[in-house]
Formats: structure tokens, sequence, C-alpha cells
């Protein structure tokens, strides 16, 4: 039994939805990525450094605050809300939000999903499925114990590959992720890509972005995809797929195992122009850009009312800012100042 609709929570708002989220180059504003928690209990390389320190918990929103904001921009035509982090499932109570955003279902809301290390899946993956939720990303880097100890730091391969079975087993539809990594886990994309296939599993491979207190490791990591993609086509036939997930990856359908394989490229090959998202940190920040400094506070006209209006006047404020493009480019090729906001404080 899904809980869509429980019955110790109100239901859907039912008042009228406001005008869409559309930003001054005529995008259409419709997935938010929603960080509920800076906190992880891995410490990937490319993502937060090892010594990271984390936000009074105080700063955060309320799991009650982060309902209404996300019941905001579905009330404006948001059909994808995305959870993430840090780690979205080492949020206290946070399957209290789950349930919550659930009752969007099928009420404006298309889809409600998370992106995960996995780490804690085999504990949740059960009563994720029955709040309404069918897909989950997953990282995962390598297929090596020991590389991944590496690339994670403190994370245990073992635990992500069981939280990844128990997904599967709850009939979550399961997507890895991968960052490509010079140095890190060249030569890996192929058998990879094979072990998702083999279970049904679709992967994704991301480029490294200048972000945070370990951008220049980033820079140094940086592996442009088309080499992955003549990695995987020494083996594999890949062909242009008419899939599409919303997100920015662009899909290959692999004729010899049945799956796809997706390229999110935002250095070699950039997205900008199709841009349809947002993310909205833990804190209420709203940044109309991943790879830009300009930010918008919603905390503030959370609690400066019980009214939404002053929060959908800020929304539409911040559609008139939303950039074209991002700067990863340029940082990467030290032209300017990468961001010192790691990857974790934006939301993965």
């Amino acid at each position: 039994m899904r809980l869509n609709n429980p019955e110790n929570q109100p239901p859907a708002a039912t008042f009228s939805a406001q005008a869409p989220l559309v930003d001054n180059f005529h995008r259409r504003i419709d997935y938010v990525r929603v960080s509920v928690t800076d906190r992880c209990d891995f410490r990937c390389v490319y993502c937060m450094s090892e010594n990271m320190q984390f936000l009074p918990k105080a700063d955060l929103l309320t799991l009650e605050e982060l309902e209404r904001l996300c019941t905001a921009f579905v009330l404006r035509g948001v059909g994808k809300i995305r959870l993430t982090g840090g780690e979205p499932l080492v949020r206290r109570n946070v399957m209290q939000l789950f349930r919550g955003l659930s009752r969007h279902l099928g009420a404006g809301l298309r889809e409600l999903t998370f992106t995960t290390n996995g780490s804690q899946l085999a504990r949740y993956a059960l009563e994720l499925a029955d709040c309404g939720v069918q897909r989950v990303n997953v990282s995962l880097d390598t297929l090596d114990p020991e590389k991944f100890r590496a690339i994670t730091r403190w994370g245990d391969h073992a635990q992500v590959l069981a939280g990844i079975d128990a997904a599967l087993a709850a009939g979550l539809k399961v997507k890895l992720n991968c960052v490509a990594l010079k140095g890190g886990n060249e030569g890996e994309f192929l058998p990879l890509t094979e072990w998702a296939h083999g279970r049904g599993i679709d992967i994704s491979f991301i480029e490294a972005m200048p972000l945070g207190e370990d951008a220049a490791h980033n820079i140094e990591s940086y592996l442009p995809l088309d080499d992955v993609a003549a990695e995987l086509s020494r083996k594999l036939t890949l062909t242009p797929s008419a899939f599409a997930s919303g997100g920015p990856a662009r899909y290959f359908d692999v004729a010899e195992t049945g799956g796809r394989v997706g390229f999110i490229t935002p250095l070699s090959h950039n997205f900008c122009e199709t841009c349809n998202r947002v993310r909205v940190t833990c804190t209420g920040t709203l940044f109309m850009c991943l790879g830009q400094e300009d930010k918008a506070d919603l905390r503030g006209p959370l609690r400066a009312s019980p009214s939404d209006e002053l929060l959908h006047a800020a929304l539409d404020e911040a559609m008139r800012r939303k950039p074209r493009g991002h700067d990863f480019v340029a940082q990467w090729a030290g032209q300017m100042a990468p961001a010192r906001r790691p990857m974790s404080m934006t939301g993965g």
C-alpha cells in the first residue's frame, strides 16, 4: 500500500496554481533539486573535503519548511523534485518529508526521486517505494573496493552494493551515477556498464566540475566524456536514444546489453541552452545555476509570513536573474577562480 495520501496527512494543497516559473531566456523551470542536509557519511574527493565543517543544525530548514517550499514549487508547475544532500537519508526523520511530498504525486508532481550514496538504502528502500518513489540515483564510481575507499574516503563498498540490491528488491528503478576521474577510475567504465546492465540498471557518466575547496583536484581529475564513450565503443554499440529523464543527461542505447548509458557533460558539451533546473540548499538558498554564485534567499520569505506571497515573489525575482549558462570552462582553464562552494553544500 502506498502512502501517497496517508490518513495523518492533510490533503494536497487545493488553492489555485501560480504562473509557471519561466526565466528571461524563455526556459520553463520544471525540475528542482532540493538538498535536505549538508551532512554525509562519505567524504568523496570530488564533493567535499575530508575535514568538512558542517552547518549548525539551527541554520537548516525544518522538514516542515522543506515541505512547504517544495509545495510552492509544485504550484508553480514543477513536476519533478529530487531530494539530495549531502546524503539525504542521513537526515533525521527524513521519511516524514518523503511522505508529505508524496501527497502531490498525481496532483501536479510527476516524480519524487532522490540521489544517494547507497549507504542507507537497505534500511529505507521498502518505505521509499511505499511513498511512491519509483526511481533512485546511486553514486558508484568503481567496482574495486580499495579504489572505492580511496574515492569516498569513508565508504563501505559492500554496504552500497547491498543497498542497490535492496532497492531493486523493493521495486525501485536504479540508475548509477559515475564521476569520470582521470587517474582514478579510468579503465573501469566498460566493466561498470556491463555490471549495471546485467542487473537491469542504467548508468550515467559525469564530468568532474570545478567546485569547492578541492576544485583544483577536480580540475586535475577532469576527464572529458568523449574519452569514456571511446572506451565503451571499443566493445559496445552506442546509438542515440529517444529516452529522456528530464535532467541533463544525453542517453544512448547499447545494442549488446539492452541497457542505456547517459553522459552528463557540463564542460565538454554543455547543456545550458535547455536548462530546466534550479537547486535549493538545505538552508533555503536558491542557486539558479550550479556554476554561478548568484543566489536568492527563500528562507527569509518562508519565515517572514505564514502566507506564501513573499515566497512566490522571491521565486519570480530569482527567475529574472537566472543566467544563460555557467562558467565552468573558464574556471577549468584558469581564467576565473573556481566557486568555493562545495557540491555537498549546493546539493548533489
